[in-house]
């Protein structure tokens, strides 16, 4: 296609097209990067493939469907060729909660991660962009978030949202949500602060372009990328509080997760009796994931900042 005819749409296409190859390129010799890329991949599988076709390989069962599932006389059994990782207080297989479990995790982390990208962003937004009046407000808001002690907070959230009557791994990822969202706040407010005094912004506002039009085309895609990487490290940390609650028996049972697992290895005597296949997947499990976002977060600050590349 000609350069003469092309659409601005079709422009915009090949500008993304093009960004997006130039971060693979980069990414491709970040080796933090890739061995942060390949762990999460791991893990990605084991929770959309596994269940769904692992019951063929090693005989996965549903750890939910307790009805069908448990066998008492297979109780806390170390490790063997039928069960790889041993099996739990209920006589499942470990393995079977460790594919449903990381499903389910990772369901919670990138879910609560969105919900803390996107309220913090428009919190940031307004705050940085908007009036004096409207900063002193959400920054004050912002800051009593800050200060309230997560814990207890949590707690008392995870306790008095619906359903109130029981647990739901959707409450938690609210819950863990609604408490994180503070420090990407400030993150893009300080951001929005500087992007608003460039000359383009300025610019824009001289031929009559409205709020909604510059923060749209102008503000947002100077700190969305901030926003991206933030969000990667927001993962691991919500992945890390789910595991919090669900250890002190916040959550719904019958949602397998990898805190749940912790959780019930040390309700049900796993500890107590030495049950280390039933502890340490589970626990390997959330270590290994908080290092691979980490590992992306180093590899996105390469990409982000070309300075560094140049190190």
């Amino acid at each position: 296609m000609d350069g003469l005819t092309r659409s601005p749409r079709w422009e915009r296409i090949l500008l993304i097209w093009r960004r997006t190859v130039g971060v693979l390129r980069i990414l491709r010799k970040n080796r933090m990067g890739m061995i942060g890329i390949a762990i999460l991949t791991f893990f990605i599988l084991m929770g959309v493939v596994g269940p769904a076709a692992g019951w063929w390989i090693f005989s996965l069962c549903n750890p939910n469907d307790v009805l069908s599932s448990s066998d008492p006389t297979q109780i806390l059994k170390p490790p063997s060729w039928e069960h790889p990782l041993g099996t739990d207080e209920r006589g499942i297989d470990v393995l079977s909660d460790l594919a449903y479990g990381t499903r389910n995790s990772l369901i919670v982390g990138f879910s609560a991660a969105l919900i803390t990208m996107v309220i913090g962003t428009i919190v940031g937004l307004a705050a940085g962009y908007y009036s004096r009046m409207a900063d002193e407000i959400l920054m004050r808001t912002t800051d009593m978030f800050l200060v309230l002690p997560w814990i207890p907070l949590a707690v008392i959230l995870a306790t008095v949202l619906p359903p109130q009557d029981s647990p739901s791994l959707w409450k938690v990822i609210v819950v863990i949500g609604i408490t994180s969202w503070p420090m990407t706040a400030r993150m893009v407010r300080s951001q929005v602060l500087s992007v608003k005094e460039r000359g383009f912004v300025e610019r824009a506002k001289s031929i009559g372009a409205g709020s909604g039009h510059i923060l749209r085309r102008h503000v947002l895609p100077n700190v969305f990328p901030l926003i991206f990487a933030n969000m990667i490290l927001s993962v691991s940390v919500a992945i890390l509080s789910e595991a919090f609650l669900a250890y002190f028996g916040l959550e719904n049972p019958q949602s397998i997760t990898w805190g749940l697992m912790l959780y019930h290895a040390q309700f049900f005597g796993g500890f107590a009796s030495r049950a280390w296949w039933y502890i340490l997947p589970p626990g390997l499990s959330i270590a290994f994931v908080v290092l691979s976002f980490s590992l992306l977060g180093y590899a996105l600050d390469d990409i982000l900042n070309p300075r560094l590349r140049r190190r």
